[in-house]
């Protein structure tokens, strides 16, 4: 999992960026998953799966324990306009995780996470895949910025198949640790996402 949000572009630029709201995000579709705006329904899904410590311990914001006011509070802030995009993973109709572009002052960053049921399948390249797609197409980003924590090797591994290049090793504020940990940053700029779209594309549905 990323580091970059709760559950998930060179700097952000607003007037380039489309405006985002909760209700008019739309549905991607890639291979094997649907990537939508998470609702209330998501929410046991959440704390089951985010609640999990290797999941949270691997991202900034995840508490730990995860709790269903935490949920609803996720799902309160998430998709603000003009806040960036963040979708639900989902898989035959059930949520196995989250992604996302979240724009900040200091560049729009990239953020994932995954359930640990459903690691070691693709799922995270494939639903990444999508995300950039979206925050490069769509919200018309020039960059995007990740993080992975050091030693969370699986998590680089994605952001390199995805094209994300290393810049950095940096401290990031692990809630669920309640520590700093040092991470991994990557960059993907916009050029080199155009010569890697050998990926499928996917496909707005909704």
């Amino acid at each position: 999992m990323t580091l970059a949000t709760e559950f998930p572009i060179a700097a952000f630029t607003p007037s380039r960026a489309r405006e985002v709201n909760a209700r008019q995000l739309p549905v991607l579709k890639t291979e094997r998953l649907l990537l939508r705006t998470p609702s209330s329904s998501d929410v046991p899904a959440m704390v089951k799966l985010a609640g999990d410590r290797r999941v949270a311990e691997n991202t900034a914001r995840i508490p730990h324990p995860y709790t269903a006011a935490d949920g609803e509070r996720f799902l309160a802030e998430a998709n603000r306009q003009g806040s960036g995009a963040t979708f639900a993973i989902v898989l035959d109709g059930a949520m196995i995780g989250a992604c996302g572009v979240d724009a900040r002052s200091d560049g729009a960053e990239l953020g994932y996470w995954i359930g640990v049921p459903f690691w070691n399948r693709g799922y995270a390249t494939e639903a990444i895949r999508a995300v950039i797609d979206y925050g490069f197409g769509e919200l018309g980003h020039e960059a995007l910025q990740a993080g992975a924590r050091v030693s969370n090797p699986a998590s680089r591994r994605v952001l390199e198949k995805c094209g994300f290049q290393w810049t950095s090793v940096q401290l990031c504020r692990i809630r669920a640790i309640n520590s700093a940990a040092p991470i991994d940053r990557f960059r993907l700029d916009r050029g080199l996402w155009a010569s890697l779209k050998a990926w499928a594309k996917a496909r707005q549905v909704a």
